[in-house]
């Protein structure tokens, strides 16, 4: 009986084109080689939506159409892709496959420990000396990370250890904090994407809110209320309490906003703009203050 042909897609932001084309290049080598005989792969470039991150927003936009989420169920395992069983992965799942296959599940194992096996890319952005993507095992100590990329700049104040969309830590959490799953939320976090952001003592905690609710605000997909009319709710009050004509009760609401915009939404980016900016006024709250009292 003849084997079925398989279809995979590799999605990727229409940003990063150049890495596009080497992909390209790659199926096309492998393709020569012969190594692809019943698989076509597809490398399809996404139009730079945040949303598309979320898995049936992804395969909305690969079908051509607008990148929002869908209602679930049906999950894409039943109806995905073009109404078929669909599996999506992110690109770091899937670079563990190789070293599985040829070294044996005993040996991924050996790295890491019991929930929080193998390795993760660390992208160490801010207030460091040498910013860049460094890769550990799961487990390692964020204070290792920070002498890996040079030690920090000046006096740390916080960290946002998972991506844009986890909470923040001050330092003092930071100081027996292990950059693994399991660790990080004992410290009421995430690991989430592995994107470090260090923060020093001359940055603005206020301001970094701003700029996180206005990420988030362009990103939106707009489908569900919630989150498109808070994010650009939470930029507005925020844009007023850095320009100094903020009122007291303004922080309350963007705690009030924050709690509220949890579970309401298809996708998470609700939550991922809600609990950054909730955590970074609720641990920083002082610093709000004083520009209100400014």
């Amino acid at each position: 009986m003849p084997s079925v042909p398989r279809q995979a897609f590799i999605y990727i932001r229409g940003e990063f084109e150049w890495i596009a084309r080497i992909l390209e290049e790659a199926v096309a080598e492998a393709k020569a080689d012969g190594q692809l005989p019943d698989l076509d792969i597809i490398v399809h470039r996404g139009a730079g939506s945040y949303v598309c991150g979320e898995e049936t927003a992804l395969i909305e936009s690969i079908e051509g159409k607008r990148g929002q989420p869908r209602i679930r169920p049906p999950f894409p395992a039943v109806a995905g892709l073009y109404g078929c069983p669909t599996i999506v992965n992110n690109v770091e799942t899937l670079s563990t496959v190789p070293f599985i296959i040829d070294k044996g599940a005993d040996a991924f194992k050996k790295w890491g420990f019991e929930n929080n096996y193998g390795f993760k890319l660390f992208g160490i952005s801010g207030c460091v000396n040498q910013p860049g993507v460094y890769e550990y095992p799961l487990g390692v100590s964020f204070g290792e990370l920070m002498e890996a990329a040079g030690g920090v700049k000046g006096t740390l104040k916080a960290a946002i250890v998972g991506g844009l969309s986890v909470a923040v830590l001050k330092a003092e959490e930071l100081k027996d904090l292990t950059m693994d799953y399991d660790s990080c939320a004992k410290h009421g976090t995430a690991l989430g994407s592995g994107g470090i952001m260090v923060i020093n003592e001359d940055f603005s905690i206020p301001e970094l809110a701003l700029r996180t609710a206005k990420f988030y605000a362009h990103e939106s997909c707009g489908k569900c209320v919630p989150c498109r009319e808070g994010s650009h709710t939470l930029v507005e009050i925020l844009k007023r309490i850095v320009a100094g004509s903020g009122e007291a009760k303004d922080i309350d609401t963007i705690l009030a906003i924050c709690s509220t915009m949890r579970g309401l939404t298809l996708c998470p980016t609700g939550e991922a703009f809600s609990v950054p900016i909730g955590a970074m006024v609720g641990k920083f709250r002082n610093e709000f203050e004083a520009l209100i009292r400014a």
